[in-house]
């Protein structure tokens, strides 16, 4: 017994000389680790007399809670002490010039499909979305191109598995939105879309606006004149423009636009923008919608191409290599 109270007043005096986190659990693992003094007097439980193994036990273990009560107070005590000091240590002169953090700005591709969706969404159009990876179903067969359609082959698509790709357009939007509404629809849908092609001018992802209206009595000269609106509109000038005969299997008749544009020879030449037509009616009879009562438009344009020739940008991949220079300039 006698060794027992030399034991709590050699640990009281060592704890109160203990001046640090690291001292303390050190101190712990002293006394009360697998090979600490007070584990070896609780080992040692067997070798005392029977009739004093009950006294012994007792005290011993009183000891041990004590030690563990003073430990935690002690731990207590220091973490108190070094928050104190850690915050004098830190602590500010308000005099000192602050540090400047240069605003965020929205990406120029960002601001040009804003730009877009804006403008369509003042002339009635409402905005539509739909996944990015999407079913074969809807990315092709529903837009009159079923399997080993040559057309397909334009798309260079990645494909997660036969029935599964990323989508190569917007337009898969436009047979979602036709399956659970039923006409009139006027609907502009922008987004990512993704094809194996890398250039100048090419990305394997970039953003599309698809748009389409769906009504009775649609005919193209209605979508010339949405068309014309929104290149007067976002170019913020009056420029030519043709509607040259294409083709796009989800469409008939079916046009690119071009229009007139500077291109640094001596006579102005043509641009094309973006690629248009009539709904075809196989489109329409695939979501229930009689072609009979109802027509429609759709067209579709890369966002990309616009920014270039917005922005005066030569090569595409400058909008996704994060240069900071070259971003800064659209802030």
């Amino acid at each position: 017994m006698d060794d027992l109270v030399s034991l709590r007043d050699a640990f009281r005096k060592e704890c109160t000389s203990v001046n640090s986190l690291a001292g303390l659990q050190k101190l712990k693992a002293q006394y009360l680790g697998k090979k600490g003094l007070v584990t070896e007097k609780l080992k040692a439980l067997s070798a005392i007399a029977p009739e004093q193994r009950p006294a012994y036990g007792k005290a011993v273990n009183e000891i041990k809670i004590f030690l563990e009560e003073e430990l935690r107070r002690t731990e207590s005590l220091l973490k108190e002490r070094e928050y104190q000091e850690s915050i004098l240590s830190e602590a500010l002169d308000v005099t000192l010039p602050g540090k400047f953090t240069p605003p965020g700005s929205e990406h120029p591709i960002q601001r040009v499909l804003s730009e877009i969706t804006g403008i369509f969404s003042s002339m009635g159009f409402e905005v539509g979305e739909g996944p990015e990876v999407e079913l074969d179903y809807y990315n092709f067969e529903a837009l009159n191109m079923p399997r080993n359609h040559p057309a397909r082959d334009m798309q260079d698509t990645f494909y997660i598995s036969d029935d599964v790709v990323l989508r190569t357009h917007t337009s898969p939007v436009q047979i979602r939105v036709m399956e659970k509404r039923t006409p009139p629809l006027k609907i502009v849908a922008p987004g990512k879309v993704y094809r194996c092609d890398a250039d100048v001018s090419h990305t394997p992802m970039f953003h599309q606006v698809e748009g389409f209206m769906v009504d009775t009595d649609i005919s193209f000269s209605d979508l010339k004149g949405v068309l014309h609106t929104f290149v007067e509109a976002f170019f913020e000038r009056s420029l030519a423009m043709r509607f040259r005969p294409s083709y796009f299997p989800f469409t008939e008749p079916s046009a690119e636009v071009d229009i007139g544009w500077e291109k640094g020879g001596a006579e102005p030449g043509w641009l094309e923008i973006l690629g248009c037509g009539m709904v075809h009616p196989n489109v329409l009879r695939g979501c229930d919608v009689d072609p009979e009562i109802y027509t429609g438009y759709a067209f579709g344009m890369g966002i990309e191409r616009l920014a270039m020739l917005r922005y005066g940008v030569s090569d595409l991949r400058l909008f996704f290599e994060n240069d900071l220079q070259f971003l800064r300039q659209f802030v």
